[in-house]
């Protein structure tokens, strides 16, 4: 049953299952990519389990909006471009993963420079995401 519902959501969305399988496979080469970047650059302020967490965490808030909605949205202003849809997209992810870092843990440190690190962690691990996936993007295409 809950299947059948899963499938009919997917057909009603027009998500082909093999699009779904590339955003998991691009979901996992994101936190990859951005864990290391996050463990390193996010302030000492934070201790290594909420870098972990970070790294899956803040992806997973932004990724339904670039995969799902921004698409969507984009298509009737742009119809299919992908440059703009990069533009829109890479600038999204970055701001609102450090509005949501600020949200959670923005308030919890004296650390006199740390709140800029973290969000120049963030932005930095979004660049190189994002340039691993215009390298995988290059080579299937």
């Amino acid at each position: 049953m809950l299947e059948s519902l899963i499938e009919d959501d997917v057909i009603a969305m027009n998500l082909d299952p093999k699009y779904l399988l590339m955003m998991g496979f691009c979901y996992l080469l994101t936190i990859v990519v951005e864990i290391p970047i996050l463990l390193v650059g996010l302030s000492r302020h934070h201790p290594i389990p909420r870098r972990l967490f970070c790294g899956v965490w803040l992806t997973a808030c932004t990724y339904p909006v670039v995969w799902f909605v921004l698409p969507e949205m984009l298509m009737d202003y742009l119809g299919w471009n992908r440059t703009g849809y990069i533009l829109v997209a890479e600038t999204f992810a970055p701001l609102a993963e450090c509005l949501i870092f600020w949200l959670a843990f923005g308030g919890r440190t004296s650390e006199l420079g740390a709140r800029p690190r973290d969000y120049v962690a963030i932005v930095l691990a979004n660049l190189a995401s994002f340039l691993a996936g215009e390298i995988m993007y290059s080579l299937l295409d």
